[in-house]
């Protein structure tokens, strides 16, 4: 290797390491630029009634932050009411199972197992010791969420009023020769995100729906606060409906304790039909990726970028798929060791990308199109 090569080989390797340091950043900048996807491709659907870009744009806003106000006062007004009965309902149980803790303790065959009732309450007391700084360590930690979601609102509406020109600085960092490609990847990547958050949405409907039916036919309160809270939690990978049966067996027990039964088989069963059938069909539609390499790529963006990982592993994954293909795959594997046509050819590289004044003459080589197998 030569010198310049060297000097390539090290700013790659620094370039490499900061990027490293600043992932959480660039996670955020990622999670702005789905969302202004997601509001771009709401206003394109807008646009073709009302015609008016700046009306669909205006249109697009009001309507996503009027979904979010519905969303919340369906959820939590509900949640926070049955919550303050079971705070009601919580003393008396355990009172209630102390008793029976106390009645199996007169059994000598069964006193060895049972654990004493003053060491529960000495580990309840020292639980309650640290609640304080327990508690703080929450707030501090939510405090930190809630300055990255403003920067990532921030970022997705610089992103989405004004895209063009940091699509432009973006393809400044590719050499002028291969910017247009770079642009027409950007344009596939765009495509597939649309295709991923349509499947996305219609796939959280279902099991939203799915679920609501489910809980009501149960006679589960908050049904369709439940049903909602299913779907959008079903946004998030394997962890996403685990967490989604919490609130409803929560709230069935306070009614029946078979209930609560009923609503675990219940979301297994719907979860099975998600996994094994629901998704499978949509995204085969929408977005083509293998699920082997969906969970592996969600345990290395999760390793990698903490719980924004693990919600964003999807598109990272269709986005990480996209490149990979058209750079590693067609551009330069399908490319290896094919001759070069003899003639050689000048060309101006002068596009949209560059300054308007800037030009230059390059000579560069023109590759056959690879055969077809």
């Amino acid at each position: 290797m030569n010198l310049g090569q060297w000097i390539g080989l090290i700013v790659i390797a620094i370039s490499a390491y900061i990027l490293w340091q600043i992932r959480d950043v660039l996670i955020l900048v990622f999670a702005a630029i789905v969302l202004a996807t997601v509001l771009n491709h709401l206003a394109n659907f807008l646009q073709r009634w009302v015609k008016v870009r700046a009306i669909a744009v205006l249109l697009s806003l009001v309507g996503l932050i009027g979904s979010f106000t519905l969303l919340f006062w369906l959820i939590v007004p509900g949640f926070v009411r049955e919550f303050q009965q079971l705070g009601d309902v919580l003393p008396k149980a355990l009172n209630e199972l102390q008793s029976r803790i106390e009645d199996l303790r007169h059994d000598p065959q069964l006193s060895t197992y049972i654990p004493d009732i003053e060491s529960i309450n000495q580990q309840l007391r020292n639980l309650l010791q640290r609640l304080p700084s327990q508690v703080l360590g929450f707030f501090s930690t939510s405090l930190g969420a809630l300055l990255n979601v403003l920067l990532v609102i921030v970022l997705t509406l610089m992103l989405f009023f004004n895209p063009q020109p940091y699509r432009r600085a973006f393809l400044r960092l590719f050499p002028s020769f291969y910017r247009r490609r770079a642009d027409a990847i950007l344009a596939i990547c765009e495509e597939s995100l649309g295709k991923w958050i349509v499947g996305a949405l219609i796939g959280m409907s279902v099991i939203a729906v799915l679920s609501w039916l489910g809980l009501g036919i149960l006679g589960v309160k908050l049904a369709l606060a439940n049903g909602i809270l299913a779907g959008l939690l079903n946004f998030i990978p394997n962890v996403g409906p685990t967490l989604s049966v919490v609130l409803p067996m929560t709230v069935a027990v306070l009614d029946a304790p078979w209930k609560a039964l009923a609503v675990l088989i219940l979301y297994i069963g719907i979860q099975q039909f998600e996994s094994n059938l629901l998704t499978p069909t949509i995204m085969a539609q929408q977005v083509s990726l293998l699920p082997a390499v969906t969970l592996s790529a969600q345990i290395l963006f999760t390793t990698a970028f903490g719980p924004l990982g693990l919600v964003l592993s999807i598109p990272l994954t269709v986005i990480a798929q996209i490149w990979f293909k058209e750079v590693l795959i067609k551009d330069v594997l399908d490319r290896w060791h094919l001759e070069p046509k003899t003639e050689r050819e000048l060309v101006i590289v002068k596009d949209r990308y560059s300054s308007p004044e800037f030009s230059e003459t390059e000579e560069i080589e023109s590759y056959p199109e690879p055969e077809e197998n």
